[in-house]
């Protein structure tokens, strides 16, 4: 395991936390995800907030698998010492209905000094595309 990359953030750092976060979010595995926020972190997904590790998981559980054949690509917008903003667009077919979304949005994070995640504030918007359309 490597060492955790924590602020003040160089450009390097910062496209690799962003690198980072990409991967654990394509690998989908929700009991892997709050080791990487602080206990106390605040969330915002859209309409939904969640205050505390141990909210991530059920929500987590609850949201990925209606996102069925889901693929997140997500680009560095810009950093500073703890914080680092991101753009990110996402493809995924709904469980129920089968119809495909494209998700396009925002984040902005801030770290603690041990590089843990306190805020995670994400601003996305869903598209319905045909299967035809996808990208990802």
């Amino acid at each position: 395991m490597s060492e955790r990359i924590t602020p003040p953030f160089t450009e390097a750092t910062a496209r690799q936390m962003v690198q980072n976060a990409q991967d654990a979010w394509n690998r989908r595995v929700a009991e892997d995800i709050p080791g990487d926020y602080t206990v106390n972190t605040k969330w915002r997904y859209k309409d939904a907030f969640l205050v505390g590790r141990k909210n991530i998981v059920p929500f987590l559980k609850e949201r990925w698998p209606l996102q069925q054949e889901y693929r997140l690509k997500k680009e560095l917008w810009v950093f500073g010492d703890d914080r680092i903003s991101v753009r990110f667009i996402s493809e995924w077919r709904h469980r129920d209905s089968g119809q495909w979304y494209r998700t396009f949005g925002n984040e902005h994070w801030e770290f603690a000094a041990d590089g843990l995640m306190s805020v995670q504030d994400i601003s996305a918007n869903d598209v319905e595309i045909d299967e035809s359309e996808r990208t990802l």
